[in-house]
């Protein structure tokens, strides 16, 4: 992948031999998190300078940040742990790139940040349809330029969560204690990245890794070896090394 500035070109970012010094600056540098900022300015830029009212403009900004949590575990739940996206030739690589990859290797910061083509219209989807019925295209841009800072906000935590830091901050300690079972313990569960209101209100909450079942699909998804004989197509694109069980893989623990 290539940035606007070089700085992906000819090598890969694993979080977890990165200080977090090197992440600020992979971080800023990646050309999602440039698109995202650049964007979210001009949004916002554009929904100040037209709008008539403040009140529209900012119902719809903090609305925007709400609705955020509860989208990401949808999509996250139900969507990019779904096992429908695998099974169809046309979605199979989406499915690898958005969340497939990111499991199988989840140090990799290359395939952690999500994909544009897919971010960008689920948050256009999400955040400008409800800012349009409340106060028109200012307060649609509103939300939208709200949704892209979020993301930016969520993507930094999802990065601190998966790199070999063991955070000062009480609430970054939390979040990431609870995003590293999702991945090394059982990924049914914790699909939040900042906020785990909605694992509790939807019953996939666990506060430790004892409190549930270790899960045998853990790096997989549920892709395994008998799936990919019927859906070959994330098995083409991938090299995956089926021979490594999940407890072996397990052994490899981040601090916390």
């Amino acid at each position: 992948m290539k940035s606007w500035f070089g700085f992906w070109r000819k090598r890969q970012y694993h979080l977890n031999k990165m200080t977090l010094g090197e992440l600020v600056g992979a971080y800023f540098q990646h050309y999602a998190i440039q698109v995202y900022i650049v964007l979210g300015v001009v949004t916002g830029y554009f929904a100040l300078s037209g709008m008539t009212s403040v009140v529209p403009v900012a119902i719809s900004a903090a609305l925007a940040v709400a609705v955020y949590p509860l989208a990401w575990y949808l999509l996250h739940r139900f969507v990019l742990h779904g096992k429908f996206l695998f099974r169809f030739k046309a979605t199979a690589s989406m499915w690898k790139r958005v969340h497939f990859d990111h499991h199988q290797d989840p140090h990799n910061l290359e395939v952690l940040f999500g994909a544009l083509y897919t971010t960008l219209p689920t948050i256009l989807l999400v955040t400008g349809p409800v800012g349009w019925l409340i106060g028109g295209l200012p307060a649609a841009l509103a939300g939208i330029s709200a949704g892209l800072f979020t993301t930016c906000v969520y993507e930094f935590c999802h990065c601190i969560q998966h790199l070999s830091y063991k955070p000062k901050n009480r609430f970054l300690r939390r979040i990431k204690k609870l995003h590293m079972a999702h991945h090394f313990h059982n990924e049914q569960g914790n699909y939040g990245i900042t906020n785990f209101f909605w694992d509790k209100a939807m019953g996939t909450y666990y506060k430790a890794p004892e409190d549930v079942a270790p899960s045998q699909t853990v790096f997989n998804l549920g892709y395994t070896e008998d799936q990919a004989k019927i859906y070959p197509w994330v098995a083409r694109l991938s090299e995956i090394p089926s021979d490594v069980s999940p407890r072996d893989r397990r052994r490899q623990k981040l601090a916390s």
